[in-house]
C-alpha cells in the first residue's frame, strides 16, 4: 500500500454557495449577498484545515461537480457526488464510499472556520480503536462523525437540526452494533450568535481561519455582537 493510499478520507459535506441556499438562517439576519460570501470563507478556511493535515486524504462531497464553484478552479480536488435523498442519505453513502476505499473515513461540514487540526487528529486515532466517532457540536448535534464500518441505513430517518441529534445518532449507531467514541466538542456557523463567536475568536487568534476574518472585515462585520 503506498503512502497516498494510506491516508484517511476527510470529506468536507457541502453544497456551492448560492443566495438561498448558504447559510439561510444567517442570512436573514445579514442578507444573501454577505451570506455567501461568509460560506464562501468558511468553506476555504475548513478545506485549507483539512488540506494541511498530512495524514488526510480531502474529499469535497458536494451537490456540484465543478470546484471552480468553490474558488478551487485548477486544483487537483477529488469531487464525489453526494447523490439524491435525504441529508443521512447523502452522508451515508459518502462514508460508505470512503470506508470502502480506505477502510476507515471522516466526514464533517464546511462552515468550521478555526478548527483545530487536533480535533481532526483525535477522530483519526478514535477510528483506530473504535468502529464510530462523533464529534459534538454545542447546538446538540455533530460537526464530524466518522466510521470504519456503514450498516445500511446506518443514517437514515434520523431528525436533523434538533437539540437531540447527537443523542439521536449515538444511539442509532449503538443499536447497529458499532463501538462509539467522541471527538472534542466544536461548533458549526448557522446562527448569527455562532458569527459573533467566530468574530471574538478572531479578534485573538487571527491566523485560525484567515479568509473568514477578510471577509468580515470587508464585510464591515468586526463589530458584530450577538446582541
Amino acid at each position: 500500500m503506498s503512502a497516498a493510499d494510506a491516508r484517511v478520507p476527510v470529506c468536507v459535506f457541502t453544497k456551492p454557495p448560492v443566495a438561498g441556499e448558504s447559510k439561510t438562517r444567517l442570512a436573514r439576519v445579514i442578507g444573501e449577498g454577505a451570506a455567501v460570501r461568509l460560506a464562501r470563507a468558511f468553506f476555504e478556511d475548513t478545506w485549507a484545515t483539512v488540506s494541511a493535515l498530512g495524514w488526510a486524504r480531502p474529499i469535497l462531497a458536494t451537490t456540484a461537480p465543478d470546484p471552480s464553484a468553490f474558488g478551487l478552479a485548477g486544483q487537483a480536488v477529488e469531487v464525489w457526488p453526494q447523490g439524491v435523498g435525504d441529508l443521512g442519505q447523502r452522508m451515508e453513502r459518502i462514508l460508505a464510499r470512503a470506508v470502502g476505499e480506505a477502510g476507515r473515513a471522516i466526514l464533517i461540514g464546511a462552515d468550521l472556520p478555526g478548527l483545530p487540526p487536533e480535533h481532526l487528529d483525535v477522530a483519526r486515532d478514535d477510528l483506530a480503536h473504535h468502529e464510530a466517532v462523533l464529534g459534538p457540536a454545542d447546538d446538540g448535534g455533530f460537526y464530524l462523525v466518522g466510521l470504519s464500518r456503514v450498516p445500511r441505513g446506518v443514517l437514515s430517518g434520523l431528525r436533523w437540526s434538533a437539540s437531540d441529534t447527537l443523542v439521536q445518532t449515538e444511539r442509532r449507531l449503538v443499536e447497529r452494533g458499532l463501538t462509539l467514541a467522541r471527538a472534542p466538542s466544536w461548533f458549526d456557523v448557522d446562527e448569527i450568535y455562532d458569527l459573533a463567536r467566530v468574530r471574538r475568536m478572531l479578534d485573538f487568534e487571527p491566523a485560525r481561519a484567515p479568509r473568514t476574518r477578510a471577509a468580515l472585515v470587508s464585510l464591515g462585520f468586526l463589530g458584530l455582537t450577538a446582541s
